[in-house]
């Protein structure tokens, strides 16, 4: 009965799918109560074991591989178990371990800096020799943290510069400091994935999470000039042949390919937009630290200060004997954390990643981070044999965890002092985040806080939720390896979720 009707209603809106397989239960399952206690503990859990049974085994997921594990952290009570031990791609649940790791061992107020250096102090406004840029992967030189315009805080910057009587280098703009020496890719990247701003190489001089847009915008009638704007510096990325057209046939669109033999690629933009419309795309920046270089070289003009020897991405990796010019500190770990899981942005991730190798090992690589990761998870008490670390994003194929590891490590941040931070940096259901057109109008709504994760074959969600009662539960769902639509597969998470908040579970 449930299995044809679960099909009728994974088609619909999910609050009528949730009602319909309610009411669709077969006739030997106690049906939850919302209103009033269920007549025991155990009534609740059979009701709730069955109604998630059904909804996993249908045929829709014959093929499909499932792990879910509901556990009352108060109690320790399992409430429901399925391949809790297996190990699954976990997609972007992986940013779950990363960001509870670096909350764990860097603290809440870890802030990064950023330093310009100098051979000497300037003397009548000519600093002599190089300027260098000495950053430890400072995730937060981006619009998402600066307020809207990465711009604002290297102006600031400069004005520091200009503050000290700069008004002229003598030699070039370079970078400094080699703490993370590794490749800027993660390990098991799809390379067809690339050209993608979710997939942009990470550095310790990271400009605008990897990323740059370039508007075009169409003449005021067909046939007229296109106008274009990089954003949000005009120096990055830079922009080559142009065969767009003002057309008013057909919808806007704007499609680039960028020179692979480059770290900085310069653009060839195609497509047509219609008059007086406008297309953004985004790039990915293959030379994160040259783009923010770029970027900075840019400001400086803008505050008078020349660099005569241009923008070079040559590494100066010693940096004994420079002199300190100016310094800033980036807002706290919480606050990027909350930019971290809540949009499931990967590089920073990455960046939080190798922090914590070069901080807790000394060495700034993605290997070291694997070893943070992963000594942190054993003294959590996951099971050895319950993951595999590769990447702090989960954008890597190589990662998987059991549903187990994953409900260790939110049953260790609920006892965390810092709990109260990782909990408000995860999306809200129907609210805000990657699960914010979710669960709309259902209990889970405002009630769910739970990380996502999305990549072909592979559909995770994982976190808190309180039932009607008042209890919060820890609840990890992954599925890999299906071939129905990912949508499907959504909304039985979405369906368990909601059961969940629907429930008395009485102790």
């Amino acid at each position: 009965m449930l299995r044809s009707s679960l099909r009728r209603g994974l088609s619909a809106a999910l609050p009528l799918f949730v009602a319909a397989a309610c009411q669709a239960q077969p006739s030997s399952a106690p049906s939850p109560a919302r209103n009033g206690a269920p007549a025991s503990a155990a009534t609740a859990r059979r009701a709730f074991a069955m109604f998630a049974d059904s909804l996993l085994e249908d045929r829709l997921f014959r093929s499909a591989n499932w792990g879910v594990l509901v556990v009352d952290p108060t109690t320790g009570d399992t409430l429901y178990s399925r391949n809790a031990g297996k190990l699954f791609m976990p997609a972007s649940n992986q940013k779950l371990l990363t960001g509870a790791t670096a909350l764990a061992q860097l603290g809440a107020d870890y802030r990064y800096t950023t330093r310009l250096l100098g051979a000497s102090a300037p003397v009548e406004g000519v600093l002599t020799g190089d300027l260098v840029v000495d950053a430890a992967g400072d995730p937060t030189w981006s619009d998402s943290l600066s307020g809207g315009d990465v711009l604002v805080p290297m102006r600031a910057f400069a004005d520091s510069l200009a503050a000290r009587g700069v008004r002229e280098v003598s030699g070039r703009l370079i970078r400094g400091g080699d703490h993370f020496p590794d490749s800027t890719l993660g390990y098991g990247w799809a390379w067809d994935d690339l050209d993608y701003s979710y997939s942009a190489p990470v550095d310790e001089l990271f400009f605008n999470e990897g990323y740059a847009r370039v508007t075009v915008y169409g003449g005021a009638t067909a046939g007229a000039p296109v106008t274009l704007r990089t954003s949000p510096s005009r120096a990055v990325p830079q922009v080559g042949a142009v065969s767009v057209i003002t057309a008013d046939t057909g919808r806007s669109r704007v499609q680039w390919v960028g020179d692979v033999r480059g770290t900085r690629p310069m653009l060839t933009l195609t497509g047509s937009v219609r008059p007086r419309d406008s297309v953004t795309v985004e790039v990915a920046l293959r030379d994160p630290a040259g783009a923010w270089l770029d970027a900075f070289q840019e400001v400086l003009r803008e505050r008078g200060i020349a660099v005569r020897g241009g923008v070079e991405s040559k590494l100066v990796a010693d940096t004994t004997g420079l002199s300190v010019l100016a310094t800033r500190q980036s807002p706290p770990l919480r606050a990027v954390l909350a930019r971290f899981e809540k949009p499931s942005q990967n590089q920073l991730g990455e960046l939080l990643f190798k922090t914590l190798g070069r901080e807790k090992t000394g060495v700034g690589t993605a290997d070291s981070g694997r070893v943070v990761v992963e000594r942190q998870l054993l003294a959590w008490g996951a099971d050895s044999a319950g993951f595999a670390v590769r990447d702090g994003s989960g954008l890597s194929r190589h990662d998987y965890i059991t549903p187990e590891t994953i409900v260790r490590v939110l049953d260790a941040m609920r006892r965390h002092p810092d709990f109260a931070v990782f909990y408000e940096s995860l999306p809200i259901a129907g609210v805000d985040g990657t699960i914010e057109r979710r669960m709309r109008g259902t209990p889970a709504q405002g009630n769910l806080r739970a990380k996502t994760g999305t990549l072909d074959k592979a559909r995770a969600l994982s976190g808190y939720v309180t039932t009607a009662d008042g209890r919060m539960l820890l609840v990890s769902m992954l599925a890999n390896n299906h071939v129905a639509p990912n949508r499907e597969v959504e909304r039985v998470q979405d369906a368990i979720v909601v059961w969940l908040a629907s429930t008395r579970f009485p102790r």
